[in-house]
């Protein structure tokens, strides 16, 4: 009976380690480089701040606009409404008046 023996390769046995290693650095590097890693969370969180705050400032607009729409639309509008709508789209003022528009 005859015996074939192949001698090892120096860098067979390299092979799995080197590409653990290789995946781990990939996968560590996205991680914390990424578009969702560490170094981008207080990226995102200084924009959620920012959101936020422009939420805030869009609500209350838009319910400062609701409760002017609703003087207007109750059916009966109030006479002060009224006027001082008709002032500022026909840019009317009596002489001894000061008008501040908004």
């Amino acid at each position: 009976m005859r015996t074939q023996f192949r001698k090892k390769r120096f860098w067979s046995r390299w092979v799995v380690p080197v590409l653990s290693v290789a995946c781990f650095k990939y996968f560590g590097f996205h991680s914390w480089s990424g578009a969702y890693g560490l170094e981008s969370a207080e990226a995102l969180e200084i924009r959620r701040v920012e959101l936020s705050e422009r939420l805030a400032s869009l609500t209350e607009r838009r319910q400062h606009l609701e409760r002017k729409v609703m003087l207007l639309s109750d059916g009966a509008v109030e006479a002060d409404m009224l006027d001082e709508r008709a002032r500022f789209l026909l840019n009317v003022a009596r002489e001894d008046e000061v008008v501040y528009f908004n």
